[in-house]
């Protein structure tokens, strides 16, 4: 099993709420789900394997407490497949603008 040592960036997660503790207003299907949160830092104990309860030392110098999900982490979100309408549309745009 793969352990962080200590300084390893890793992601943690909390749930927040649990789903008797979310608001009457969100719609059904998230009612259904507890409310989480992902932190990542640095490991502060000197060493943890994914699942056990750890502290980590954010980038914004906070100290967050708990379950080591993922070392190593990266970052995959993106702006999802281009839009071929907005591209048309701001090359368009350019060239009124450039013509005014």
């Amino acid at each position: 099993m793969e352990k962080a040592v200590k300084g390893s960036w890793v992601e943690i997660e909390n749930q927040v709420l649990s789903v008797d503790e979310r608001a009457p207003q969100v719609p059904e299907d998230t009612k259904e789900t507890p409310l989480m949160m992902w932190t990542r830092g640095f490991l502060i104990e000197e060493s943890a394997a994914i699942g056990e309860d750890v502290s980590v030392y954010t980038l914004s110098g906070r100290s967050v407490r708990g379950k080591l999900v993922e070392i190593n982490p990266r970052f995959e979100h993106d702006f999802g497949n281009p839009v071929l309408e907005l591209l048309e549309t701001g090359v368009s745009l350019r060239e009124d603008l450039e013509n005014l």
